[in-house]
């Protein structure tokens, strides 16, 4: 099954509530309905343990007997730290018939910040966009530039990144896919950056409803199976 990366906007109330000025009622129906389609495709998630609508999702998503949960953190880096990752790190969720739970099946190093925000994105065979922040666009243009050289689309630059890190899986079944969930942005993404994914061998796929998140989903799915 798919590994899909969830990125998106840190402050939920200041993005869909304030900013995309997104009825409660509506953005919960959203919200709910991404999770539970998540676990019934059987997805996997990776995604920053930090505050914000990818970590909200993923706790939703082991409610409904999600398969898997992979956290990237920047273990070793010294600049910034990772003291207000750690209550996200150790998150747990109750679950029916279970009980106390660990949120996160697995931790991945990412080194240090740096690596983190270039290569959080390439963990996955797809990413989920859901929201346009700063912190979200900058994962996935870093994402599918490091793509670019990956592929070896950039002139006198050459990586074994991929080789030395078997968990990256991004173009190996299919191309780097987004799913950009509109209900979720103001808009498409600009025409620049659709425009240079698709140069790199990516593709863009813009989802309207959880319908077509599932649908697209099983689509990929067939890829890698």
């Amino acid at each position: 099954m798919v590994r899909i990366c969830l990125i998106g906007p840190g402050d939920i109330d200041y993005h869909y509530f304030d900013l995309l000025k997104m009825p409660k009622e509506k953005f919960d129906k959203h919200f709910n309905s991404i999770s539970k389609t998540l676990a019934k495709t059987e997805s996997e998630l990776i995604l920053l343990p930090d505050k914000g609508i990818p970590i909200e999702v993923a706790k939703k998503y082991k409610e409904q007997k999600g398969k898997k949960v992979y956290a990237a953190v920047p273990l070793s880096d010294t600049d910034f730290g990772i003291k207000h990752l750690q209550e996200h790190i150790d998150a747990k969720i109750n679950l029916p018939k279970v009980g106390e739970q660990k949120l996160f099946d697995e931790i991945i190093n990412t080194d240090n910040w740096y690596k983190q925000d270039m290569t959080l994105c390439l963990y996955g065979d797809v990413i989920l966009l859901l929201g346009k922040s700063l912190g979200s666009i900058g994962e996935l243009t870093n994402a599918f530039y490091i793509y670019k050289i990956i592929r070896k689309m950039k002139d006198n630059v050459n990586t074994n990144l991929k080789e030395n890190n078997i968990l990256m899986k991004a173009g190996d079944k299919f191309p780097f896919t987004v799913l950009v969930y509109m209900p979720f942005c103001k808009g498409k993404l600009s025409l620049e950056i659709e425009s240079y994914i698709k140069k790199t061998g990516g593709q863009v796929i813009y989802i309207r409803n959880t319908k077509e998140l599932k649908e697209n989903i099983e689509n990929l799915n067939k890829m890698v199976n």
